[in-house]
């Protein structure tokens, strides 16, 4: 059997079984590994997405990063190398032909000691927040073995843990492979942007100062600025933003709290400014959206 149909088949055997009534289902096969499966096309989602990859078995996925969709079907996978804020719609997706996906987080410690053994690396390209490419035989492999190992919960726990050491490996000598050894390696510039990154979603309702951000990245100003830009695809003003107005989502969705009140909490000192900014991101004011949200719960 070709391995992107046993790819397809298992994740859409072992999802299914959770499923229920609804359209949707992810399952957690261990830490940082998950299969998905959805059954019609979802609208946009705006969702925080960490270092991993997503190895599509059926359908077609869009991720939007600031404005520039990302498409990815069956046979191809995304790699995401730092936490980023974006959207997220399954476009091609049926009850006869569900979108099937694999996935799995990208740890720093489990990716350096593969680049004790990996060769040297071509310099990344200058964007390196995401990227898309066609999953080859190498790489599949891997994945659909782990995946055979569903049914012997006993295998899985032994095995697992080496097949997860091959994909990586397949990821870092891969076409990628540059993009996926940045987050591994501790002085890269990625790995000083993340924390910048970290700080800015652990603090985002607070003003941003460049000159603090970039003295705890260890890198100049303008250094930063550039280096932050080609990981993110936004200054971090715009970052920021991003990261408030899917908090402030979230409370519209769960919080009793009125509009107002929300943006604040988020870091909005005027409210019109905030619904502003919300329309244009999520396509409607916040109040309505609000409503929406809570119907559709």
């Amino acid at each position: 059997m070709d391995l992107l149909d046993e790819l397809r088949l298992l994740v859409v055997r072992h999802a299914s079984s959770g499923l229920g009534l609804g359209s949707q289902q992810r399952i957690h096969i261990r830490d940082g590994v998950s299969i998905a499966l959805v059954k019609e096309p979802t609208p946009p989602a705006a969702v925080m997405s960490e270092p991993s990859v997503a190895v599509v078995g059926q359908g077609v996925k869009r991720t939007m990063l600031n404005g520039v969709p990302y498409d990815y079907r069956a046979g191809q996978y995304l790699v995401v190398s730092v936490d980023l804020p974006v959207i997220g719609q399954a476009l091609e997706a049926s009850p006869d032909e569900p979108f099937a996906v694999f996935s799995m987080t990208l740890e720093p410690t489990a990716i350096a000691p593969l680049l004790l053994e990996a060769a040297d690396a071509p310099r990344p390209p200058a964007f390196t927040g995401l990227a898309v490419s066609d999953a080859t035989p190498e790489l599949l492999d891997p994945v659909v073995r782990l995946l055979r190992l569903l049914d012997r919960p006993d295998d899985l726990r032994v095995l697992a843990p080496g097949l997860q050491r091959e994909i990586l490996w397949r990821l870092i000598t891969g076409e990628q492979g540059a993009l996926v050894r940045q987050i591994g390696l501790a002085n890269s510039h990625l790995a000083h942007i993340s924390r910048a990154i970290r700080w800015i979603r652990e603090h985002y309702n607070e003003p941003v100062l460049i000159a603090d951000l970039a003295e705890l990245s260890g890198m100049s100003a303008s250094s930063f600025h550039r280096h932050f830009r080609a990981a993110t695809s936004m200054t971090p003003i715009q970052f920021q933003k991003q990261i408030r107005l899917q908090e402030a989502r979230a409370l519209l969705m769960t919080a009793p709290a009125n509009v107002a009140e929300i943006g604040y909490l988020v870091g909005y000192e005027s409210p019109s400014q905030f619904s502003r900014e919300y329309r244009k991101t999520f396509g409607t004011p916040p109040g309505r959206d609000a409503a929406r949200l809570k119907v559709s719960r």
